[in-house]
């Protein structure tokens, strides 16, 4: 069971949600492309092979704080590194499969198919953002609404797999602000978790959100902190290999 509450952490990490898909209505467009130049552009975005995020993540129901490092190469690989309470916790995804290591045992094993799509989307980095076409991702507009004094756009996002997300950008400059979705509680069973996301800052053209809060059925559970964010540093795939 702590091994599932491990996994959901390593699934919090979601920092840049921006797309632009033909077909849509033209409202839902000129926002998806307005999120898209608050987020840094087409070009910058574009420019970006990989990526590098360090910070802390603060557990709060357990009292306890675990450094991390986020490691996206484009277009489909993804590597996690934890530390909790001593132990250490990778996970990777190579663009096929996703792995990690028990943290108790430090034993390499393949995660369950639900556990790997997750993964499998956090992978997807920038090329999810410029080309969601070609995975299969949607988006609804909801119209507007008030959410914590802020005036916010809300879309709606689907995936193939049948997974969902309610989005809200900032309408007063297109920044995502929070959201919404539907994970695996501790038990196993399904649960409401919600994103905050603030303290955005420009890195090489791009605006980040440093500071991330984590409910899960309402209540406050992780606090992420980012120290630094660091673009295309050459990442070589066999970082995203266990062996």
């Amino acid at each position: 069971m702590k091994e599932k509450k491990f996994l959901s952490f390593a699934l919090l990490a979601v920092m840049l949600v921006a797309v632009s898909l033909p077909g849509l209505a033209q409202t839902e467009k000129d926002i998806l492309e307005n999120m898209i130049k608050a987020l840094g552009g087409r070009d910058t975005l574009a420019a970006i092979k990989d990526t590098r995020i360090s910070g802390t993540m603060e557990i709060i129901q357990y009292g306890m704080n675990a450094p991390f490092t986020l490691y996206q190469k484009e277009p489909d690989k993804f590597r996690m590194e934890m530390e909790v309470v001593g132990m250490s916790m990778i996970q990777v995804y190579d663009g096929q499969k996703a792995m990690m290591t028990n943290p108790q045992t430090g034993e390499i094993i393949e995660l369950a198919p639900d556990q790997s799509e997750q993964l499998r989307k956090q992978a997807l980095g920038n090329s999810a953002t410029l080309h969601p076409e070609k995975y299969g991702i949607t988006y609804t507009y909801k119209g507007k609404e008030e959410v914590d004094g802020k005036t916010c756009h809300v879309l709606e996002q689907k995936y193939p797999s049948g997974d969902a997300a309610t989005l809200y950008l900032d309408a007063a400059t297109y920044l995502p602000y929070k959201s919404k979705s539907k994970s695996l509680s501790p038990s196993g069973g399904e649960m409401e978790s919600m994103q905050v996301m603030s303290d955005y800052r420009k890195v090489n053209g791009t605006m980040v959100a440093f500071s991330m809060t984590i409910y899960q059925s309402g209540v406050e559970s992780i606090r992420m902190t980012i120290n630094e964010v660091v673009y295309n540093t050459g990442l070589d795939d066999s970082l995203f290999v266990l062996k």
